[in-house]
């Protein structure tokens, strides 16, 4: 494959980069193809040895890059951003290759990590602090934000270079650099995209900017929680495994961005454009094979247009192609493995035994040729009530439940009554119901969408979740924050030495 090629990927790679690539000594783990299960690479992983190195490394970056203007880190994230443009294609079909997703959303999450570089660039000269006023005369006050430190960047495998990107180019521009442990399960996306950004970064000096340690979660993972080295981890995954992340890291006064699970809901109303919300239910529930945390799980459907709606998703469902995902027809590819082929599984027996109806699909596609052995399912429907404990869960897969509601205000109340909160979104053309949805008393996630569906977010709005979806911001708004720490200056320009609040000492 030309394009593993043009990323510097061989047969066998080393797994840490701290400036250069080392030669580790940690087992060796193997990157399978999820299409057809074969093997795609093997890598040397990293010990606890050279686990410490990388973060030697990052730290001595980090005392470089705090002391460059803040403009001039941008354009380090500029050069950056237009060295991934010039590889695109290849990052995308590595995507596609390792983890599974479509080749047009292989492209797409290329294109996010390149367009936060483009937003950072901007960023890097608005890192704007406060000027406030003081009681105490001859005095000023201001506030200001300094670099924080290394960053530690945990990534799942659904989003094998967005996510790093997302933090890496603001943490760059804030002054930091970042310590990356990507997914076990995609190793070699880490690596393509390290490759396409070094030789920038190495240019400068800097090749730490970027520090790579693929290892195991006790090898690399425990210690960078530990780690005091790492003021901040930035976490995705799970929400069992995020309640441990918050745990160690605020044992040790350190800060988190926890990117968890999400129960994401679309609210469909009897005066919605119905086009419009099977489309983006469709795409919401299917795309990235239900691997999104922001991908439509539960559908809250008014009773008096539940049948037509149901009638028309399960037609729509028919024509789903299940496939390679590197055909660009493709619309669900495979699952990452087994394990979740597995849990799809149990989620509908699960929902079956709770009293739950299978309307469409569900099990395991039959594929043709090399196909065969991949981790194909066929997209699944249900129709469960709210209160099912396996609703309330999230499974990781293209499993959508219908669930009928009576109103605007029992959908907003089912709506809310999972222990996520990450996207929503409602269809209707009722201004005070839209308003309504997304007002203080709507939706409770950290993300609320009106005629648009839950998945798909643009990098210039801050991204996140409340309740067990975490907490902290990632990407646009002021999402910039979090890598840095803020400080209050107050300067006396008078010959006096007044105290605050009136207080006379002396």
């Amino acid at each position: 494959m030309d394009f593993l090629k043009e990323l510097g990927i061989e047969d066998e790679n080393y797994g840490a980069y701290n400036g250069q690539w080392l030669e580790t000594s940690g087992d060796w783990l193997e990157s399978r193809n999820p299409s057809t299960g074969e093997l795609i690479a093997k890598i040397k992983q990293a010990d606890e040895a050279d686990y410490e190195r990388c973060l030697v490394a990052a730290r001595d970056a980090f005392e470089k890059l705090r002391t460059m203007p803040a403009p001039a880190r941008g354009e380090l994230v500029r050069k950056c951003g237009e060295a991934i443009r010039s590889k695109k294609d290849a990052l995308g079909k590595l995507i596609t290759l390792e983890m599974g997703k479509s080749i047009q959303e292989g492209w797409g999450e290329v294109q996010e990590v390149i367009d936060i570089a483009d937003f950072a660039v901007g960023q890097s000269r608005m890192l704007y602090g406060l000027s406030m006023h003081s009681e105490r005369p001859g005095h000023a006050m201001r506030e200001q934000w300094h670099p924080l430190g290394v960053v530690g960047v945990i990534t799942a495998f659904n989003f094998p270079m967005a996510v790093w990107g997302w933090n890496s180019m603001l943490a760059w521009i804030c002054g930091d650099p970042c310590v990356w442990k990507p997914a076990s399960s995609v190793p070699l996306c880490a690596i393509g995209m390290i490759n396409a950004v070094r030789p920038v970064l190495e240019a400068e000096g800097l090749g730490a900017l970027a520090t790579l340690c693929i290892g195991s979660g006790r090898n690399v993972g425990a210690r960078m929680l530990e780690d005091k080295r790492l003021p901040m981890i930035s976490f995705t995954g799970s929400t069992s495994v995020g309640r441990n992340v918050g745990a160690t890291v605020a044992q040790r006064f350190g800060s988190t961005i926890l990117e968890l699970g999400g129960n994401n809901a679309i609210v469909v109303m009897e005066d919605c454009d119905l086009d419009m919300a099977l489309h983006a239910t469709l795409f919401g529930a299917v795309g990235t094979a239900g691997q999104r945390c922001t991908s439509t799980r539960r559908i809250l459907v008014q009773e008096s247009i539940a049948d037509e709606f149901i009638d028309r998703l399960k037609r729509a469902y028919q024509d789903i192609k299940v496939g390679d995902p590197m055909d660009e027809s493709t619309l669900c590819g495979p699952l990452i493995d087994e394990a979740a082929v597995e849990a799809m599984a149990a989620s509908i027996e699960a929902a079956k035994a709770a009293g739950g109806e299978l309307l469409s699909g569900g099990g395991k596609a039959e594929m043709p040729g090399d196909l065969a052995g991949g981790n194909f399912v066929v997209p699944a429907i249900m129709k469960v009530e709210n209160e099912y404990q396996i609703v309330q869960d999230e499974t990781f897969a293209p499993l959508l439940y219908i669930i009928c509601v009576k109103d605007l205000e029992d959908a907003i109340s089912k709506h809310n009554d999972v222990p996520q909160g990450l996207s929503s979104a409602i269809f209707t053309l009722n201004v005070r119901d839209a308003e309504r949805f997304i007002s203080a008393a709507g939706s409770d996630c950290g993300i609320a969408n009106v005629n648009i569906g839950t998945s798909g977010a643009e990098i210039g709005g801050a991204f996140g979740g409340e309740k067990e979806t975490g907490g902290g911001r990632e990407s646009g708004s002021d999402a910039w924050k979090a890598y840095m720490r803020r400080q209050t200056n107050t300067v006396n320009y008078s010959a006096e030495l007044p105290l605050a609040q009136g207080i006379q000492f002396g």
